[in-house]
């Protein structure tokens, strides 16, 4: 069963049914100042934090799920009928209400048609904004004149902490205020105390925030949420809708709110249109500004067209042609859209994520989360990780979350030893190589950053550290410690219990420290790595190999985890796809333990994190067994490995079978099964139940997962293969043998790169060389010296 489809040609995804399984959001915005909005115009705004600057209330795992947010109703004044411009809140019947919504980045478009009147809402928050347009279009499709009057409504918090506006309410019931003048509401929060602007994480100070209307008189308001509702209604029906008039009342205390009436006339095919501005600062102040420059229609139209043309200056980064629709629609909008959405918001808002506990940038998710966008963004990619790597301590641990308003490099506390995760650091090693192959910028390795502590060093010397700080912490077979947690939070192996997947995570960022040295012709250091390398490799065979596939843990206690004998977890996807992506692992291994995963793992909705779950191992050891089997990391598809199955099929050769695994776990290739799925096609999401499950192929959690960064660069740079090295740009595909190739487009160093893949003979792999600009080059790799401003390249897959 499908809700929608994608529309290339305009970057949307529309949905034609607007009663989904669950609510589908988009986001708005930057951190500066963003939102979540709903298919049903759901959601909520804040600036720079979702947990610590909230304006918008937003109540989590309520019902409905994506109420009250940014609510348009139209009320006819001759039979008192009245309708929101999305089906929700009010939710009339879909006999006889229409409605479509157009997700676009930064943006939703939701039209309906009821009753003789079509509306069309637009909400989007123009570049480095600090306020949200609303823009609703009323248009009389009968035959008679309407008399129609229109309420734009949204409820306030009461404090900008997330926490104490929804459960603290002894203390945030009698600090909010609202009132309308000279044409704002003007909304408070503690207005008494001073504005300490230059203090964001300081909550003893006054908030401010407006709401405004263009384009038609004001006619009524109301500041006062519950007098607006009226006693046990709700937004379906508030009672001053009903009633067909605001009544002005003045919002102190208790809970406050922003409506505004406008009444209005359209004869019969006549259109009038009506825009709403929302944003922080005082009314008489920014709110005057913002008016007097952005109120207008021609303002709007122009702020919306500039959205647009940043967002698909980005997606038109790189652009594919294959003969798959489905992954095209992923590569050239959707995955890459989700995995710059992630980079910007990490794990802090959305229907799920509240912000609270992950308000800031989460460090081992942040850095792999440039790993997607570096080829979009990479001066920003730059700055981000020059903030991380300064959240980086001089023990080379780190700071498990770092908050940029607050982060002080250089003399942040540093983390407790008992707190440190063993796996932070070591994806530097995937993310700061991949930044400087898409930039050449080699001396990115000298730049001296401080640490979060004390101390400073070049970034090849934080990288030293982060080795330093694993192999400084081993077990007593020589593995890694699992400290607090690797990469799986849920396993508990005791601080000096041994973690497998980081002794390859440490394996990989050995191997990768040797090869900078040796570019940058430090002798010595790449002789160190070198020797390091020679000492877990021997401790990884001494101790790591089940015989059919790698182990997954060792416990302080010496309980081995991931072996044949188990009954329970015993075989783990991450260390069989780590043992072949680090370059441990032999052409044996690598075959069994992918034979293994095939069969004991994969479906067709994912691979299975584990099998089988866990239902009886202590808890103290092995979280996982809180979830139900077939859940998160309890047996269930978790997304964010998905890739990883992914490229180690890559690197084994096996192109069908890689194709096949990244079908299973996308997006739009779900977009006719929602009724199983249930969430976003046009977004990853954190987990799908397994077949372990009694919820098989439903899909939880959409977007903010490492899922989009992983998923776009495994489909980008190993799948269609475009891969950027220093010395240029490597053009090595993976692809299913019955594709006869693939177009695409790529900007790399200023330059735009046209490649064309043939595949004659139905192969996976193998480009002996190239056609560039009619010139045969021997390899597949398209050297700096070749680029021109505009480069067309042709790749032939051979035997």
């Amino acid at each position: 069963m499908s809700y929608g489809r994608f529309d290339p040609p305009a970057h949307e995804y529309v949905v034609t049914r607007p009663d989904t399984p669950r609510a589908w959001s988009n986001y708005l915005g930057s951190r500066r100042y963003g939102g979540i909005v709903t298919n049903n115009a759901g959601g909520y705004s804040f600036t720079r934090s979702p947990a610590e600057g909230r304006l918008l209330r937003h109540r989590y795992n309520s019902v409905p799920a994506e109420q009250p947010g940014r609510v348009f109703y139209l009320r006819d004044r001759d039979d008192g009928d009245y309708w929101s411009a999305a089906w929700q809140p009010v939710g009339k019947p879909l006999d006889r209400y229409h409605a479509e919504t157009r997700f676009g980045p930064g943006y939703a478009t939701i039209t309906s048609d009821y009753a003789g009147i079509r509306a069309e809402s637009l909400y989007f928050i123009p570049l480095d904004q600090e306020f949200e347009y609303w823009r609703l279009r009323v248009t009389n499709t009968g035959g008679r004149t309407r008399r129609l009057s229109v309420f734009a409504c949204a409820e306030f918090t009461t404090e900008w902490n997330l926490v104490n506006d929804l459960l603290n309410l002894q203390y945030t019931q009698y600090i909010g205020e609202a009132s309308f003048r000279d044409g704002f509401i003007r909304a408070s929060s503690c207005s008494r105390l001073p504005e300490d602007p230059g203090n964001f994480a300081n909550r003893d100070q006054s908030r401010w925030w407006w709401m405004t209307l263009a384009g038609a008189p004001v006619s009524g308001h109301d500041c006062d949420r519950d007098a607006f509702l009226g006693a046990y209604r709700g937004y379906d029906r508030p009672l001053v809708v009903e009633r067909g008039a605001c009544g002005g009342s003045a919002g102190f205390s208790d809970n406050t709110c922003g409506v505004l009436q406008s009444d209005i006339e359209l004869a019969p095919g006549e259109t009038r249109e009506v825009l709403v501005l929302l944003g922080i600062g005082k009314s008489e102040r920014e709110g005057r500004a913002a008016l007097r420059r952005h109120g207008n229609a021609a303002a709007c139209e122009r702020a919306f067209a500039s959205l647009k043309a940043r967002w698909h200056g980005l997606l038109e980064t790189f652009q594919a042609e294959t003969p798959d629709d489905d992954f095209n629609h992923m590569v050239n909008t959707w995955g890459a859209y989700n995995a710059l959405v992630t980079f910007e918001w990490s794990r802090s808002c959305s229907l799920v994520y509240t912000g609270d506990q992950r308000d800031g940038f989460g460090f081992r998710d942040t850095v792999q989360d440039m790993l997607g966008v570096s080829s979009m963004l990479p001066e920003v990619v730059r700055e981000r990780l020059v903030l991380m790597l300064s959240a980086q301590d001089a023990t080379g641990g780190a700071q498990p979350e770092v908050r940029p308003w607050s982060h002080a490099p250089g003399s942040m506390k540093p983390t407790p030893a008992g707190h440190y995760r063993s796996d932070d650091c070591l994806w530097f090693f995937n993310t700061i190589p991949a930044y400087v192959a898409e930039t050449g910028d080699v001396a990115f390795y000298d730049e001296v950053v401080p640490f979060a502590d004390k101390g400073k060093a070049t970034v090849l010397g934080h990288l030293r550290r982060a080795l330093e700080f694993n192999l400084e912490r081993t077990g007593r077979n020589g593995l890694p410690c699992g400290l607090l947690a690797d990469w799986n939070d849920c396993l508990k192996l005791g601080y000096k219990g041994e973690s497998v997947f980081v002794a390859f995570q440490v394996r990989l960022g050995l191997a990768a420290y040797a090869e900078i040295a040796g570019a940058k012709k430090l002798s010595r250091e790449r002789a160190w790595a070198e020797e390091e390398l020679k000492k877990i490799d021997r401790a990884i065979a001494r101790t790591c190999w089940d015989g059919k596939w790698f182990i997954w843990a060792i416990a302080e206690d010496g309980t081995v985890y991931g072996t044949s004998k188990a009954s329970e977890g015993r075989i783990y996807l991450n260390t069989q796809c780590w043992a072949i992506l680090s370059g441990f692992a032999d052409a044996k291994q690598s075959k069994s333990s992918l034979a293994a995963v095939k069969k004991m793992l994969a479906s067709e909705y994912g691979v299975a994190m584990c099998a089988p779950p866990f239902a009886k191992t202590p808890v103290n050891v092995m979280r996982a067994v809180l979830f139900n089997p077939g859940n998160k990391e309890n047996g269930g598809i978790f997304s964010h490995t998905q890739s990883w199955a992914v490229l180690a099929e890559i690197m084994a050769g096996d192109g069908d079978r890689a194709y096949a695994y990244y079908r299973s776990f996308m997006p739009s290739a779900q977009n006719d099964r929602i009724e199983t799925r249930e969430i976003e096609p046009f977004a990853h999401c954190q987990s799908t139940h397994s077949q372990f499950s009694k919820k098989f192929g439903t899909s939880r959690v959409p977007w903010l997962s490492g899922t989009a960064s992983w998923a776009h660069y495994t489909a980008t740079q190993h799948i269609l293969g475009l891969r950027p090295e220093i010395g240029g740009l490597r053009i090595d595909p993976c692809i299913p043998r019955e594709w006869p190739g693939f177009k695409a487009r790529r900007r790399f160093r200023d330059c735009t790169v046209h490649v064309e893949v043939r595949n004659p003979s139905g192969l996976n792999r193998g480009v002996s060389h190239l056609l560039v600009d009619g010139l045969r080059v021997e390899g597949n790799l398209l050297p700096l010296a070749s680029l021109k401003p505009v480069t067309r390249v042709v790749a032939v897959i051979e035997a």
